[in-house]
């Protein structure tokens, strides 16, 4: 099963205002797993970065016009996405937001049904409590130390780790040295086959314990 963790930084909260992405990040799992594919682009949103939005993500429109337009990565985005299933936190701003420049180029908007929204999932798994990423890096255990300010690709990792962690939980080491184990055969400990009838010897030497036992309940 492959997924795609994904997260956008972007120069306001609302698309309709003229507000456009800055970032993507993307991160390939299968089976839940990272596998270790990413995709990462900073975005000329071909307009300023407010200053309290610069103060979130620390991308400037000055270092934004050295990079591509989003028309520019459209297809490379897309063609990574493929038809996975992707996995946002707070689905429906992301969406938007992927979408609003979709439909600028004329493209097909990403479906809603493909979306699998952690937000939602953890406030039905801890109801009432705080369903940021941060506070599910921390209920989880999850190392955020290098989240000095936002960035995609770094909050996409984030995520698949405490999306895997909403979905169960795993030890993926194990479970890949299974698996590796399973496909060359070495799981299975070969021993000879363990006689289970007594040799002559054996029975000798039985007869002689008992012989040395009062009123043994063998020979009743």
């Amino acid at each position: 099963m492959r997924e795609i963790a994904v997260d956008t930084e972007t120069t306001g909260l609302d698309p309709a205002a003229g507000h456009r992405i800055v970032e993507i990040g993307c991160v390939e799992m299968v089976n839940h797993l990272a596998t270790g594919r990413t995709f990462q682009r900073y975005v000329n949103p071909q307009r300023d970065v407010p200053p309290e939005v610069l103060a979130v993500h620390g991308l400037s429109a000055d270092f934004l016009s050295r990079h591509p337009v989003f028309a520019e990565i459209a297809d490379a985005l897309l063609e990574f996405l493929g038809d996975a299933r992707l996995v946002i936190h707070n689905a429906e701003f992301d969406l938007g937001f992927l979408n609003a420049e979709l439909a600028r180029l004329g493209r097909p908007p990403l479906a809603a049904a493909r979306a699998v929204d952690t937000v939602q999932m953890a406030r039905q798994r801890f109801p009432g409590a705080p369903a940021s990423l941060d506070a599910l890096c921390r209920r989880f255990q999850v190392d955020n130390s290098d989240r000095v300010l936002h960035g995609a690709l770094l909050d996409a990792e984030l995520l698949s780790r405490v999306y895997l962690e909403l979905v169960g939980g795993r030890e993926p080491g194990l479970q890949l040295a299974a698996a590796a184990a399973a496909d060359d055969g070495s799981a299975a400990v070969r021993r000879p086959p363990r006689p289970h009838a007594p040799s002559a010897e054996e029975e000798a030497a039985h007869a002689r314990f008992l012989d040395s036992l009062k009123d043994p309940v063998w020979r009743a």
